[in-house]
């Protein structure tokens, strides 16, 4: 009688094992599937995360990195003819296409600042077709990106925190030019020293020549932190503003950069794309043309107070009105270039840039 129990039990033991496998091997319940279901569907209805390359957060932290340093440079004041050498070196260690290329992948990150934006252009991410197709239209025509909702509230970001930077610089570079018609006056007690003649002058014409020829690096720290920037969309402390259009082809190809990311295709796999709506011919102009009156007046230049003239004009405020043209003057083609040989933008910032005579006041002594 126990040993039927025991037999029994055991069959009913091995049933209910069986019926357990049974249902495992039947897969999921309709409940599941259906809540499977849903949640496929809700994915496929996000658009892909935004996605930046870090090729554009190190070409953003070579302009960052550079007007921190241009920030520092010392706003005349200077008391010896060493110090101002060293802040020609200075100001004069940055390169023309870089520089360029740099405002508009900072310009990016700034424009992704915009919650706005961001979220005007993500809401046509969410079908893959046409996706695709408003990248192709952003890679062809970087102007496409200027249609976006909230375009005018990222070029505000980008204009209002770029130019106020420049406007910083442009204040150095004058209080320098400036002072150096203060430092001629006899009254002065570094009269002395800054009209003597400077020694070496080729050897310094040269090493201006060679800082400016010396590729830029980027900063590790800024990189990292623009590129969180950039994805977070936070951590700038940018004010916002707004800024109607027409936009500067800068600030153009810094919207389409930012487009780009918001749809998720200006990762690794897009640098060729991103590294080429870097490339902006008239900022690239008009710094290339900074460096070309610089040397010319480094070139015509004999007693220090010159040499301060042409830091603060050629150096210091060259950059800042290149960089505040880059961001808020529209270049609107008159007539045709190939009449003129040169485009109105490249004539704009030849004459931005026109090689004025050193200051003088009163002569060198002789002696």
């Amino acid at each position: 009688m126990t040993q039927r129990f025991v037999s029994r039990g055991l069959t009913l033991a091995a049933l209910a094992a069986v019926s357990v496998l049974a249902a495992c091997e039947s897969g999921p319940s309709k409940a599941e599937l259906e809540a499977q279901r849903l949640a496929a569907e809700a994915a496929a209805r996000q658009p892909p995360p935004i996605a930046l390359n870090d090729g554009v957060a190190q070409a953003a932290s070579i302009y960052v990195a550079y007007l921190r340093e241009a920030g520092t440079i010392q706003p005349g004041g200077f008391d010896s003819a060493e110090a101002v050498q060293s802040a020609l070196r200075k100001g004069v260690a940055y390169d023309p296409a870089q520089l360029s290329r740099g405002l508009i992948a900072y310009g990016a990150i700034l424009a992704l600042q915009s919650p706005e934006f961001v979220a005007g252009v993500r809401q046509y991410a969410i079908d893959p077709a046409q996706r695709q197709q408003i990248v192709a239209q952003i890679v062809a025509d970087p102007a496409y990106a200027a249609t976006f909702p909230g375009a005018d509230a990222a070029a505000g970001l980008i204009t209002d925190a770029i130019s106020k930077d420049a406007l910083a610089v442009r204040v150095i570079g004058e209080a320098i030019e400036q002072d150096a018609y203060t430092i001629q006056e006899r009254t002065d007690p570094r009269r002395r020293w800054a009209v003597a003649h400077i020694q070496n002058r080729e050897e310094r014409l040269e090493g201006a020549k060679t800082l400016s020829a010396a590729q830029m690096l980027p900063s590790a720290e800024d990189s990292a932190r623009l590129l969180t920037a950039a994805s977070s969309g936070s951590g700038l402390g940018v004010t916002p503003s707004r800024k109607a259009p027409p936009y500067t082809p800068a600030v153009t190809r810094s919207l389409a950069i930012a487009a780009l990311a918001a749809l998720g295709a200006a990762g690794d796999e897009a640098r060729a794309n991103t590294e080429a709506l870097t490339v902006e011919t008239n900022n690239e102009f008009c710094l290339n043309m900074s460096k070309l009156m610089l040397y010319q007046c480094l070139a015509a230049s004999r007693p220090s107070y010159e040499d301060m003239f042409c830091l603060g004009r050629h150096v210091v405020r060259d950059v800042a009105s290149c960089t505040t043209t880059a961001v808020l003057s529209p270049i609107i083609t008159v007539g045709d270039p190939q009449e003129t040989g040169v485009t109105p933008a490249a004539s704009a910032a030849q004459t931005a840039v026109a090689v004025t005579p050193a200051p003088t006041q009163t002569p060198a002594p002789s002696n």
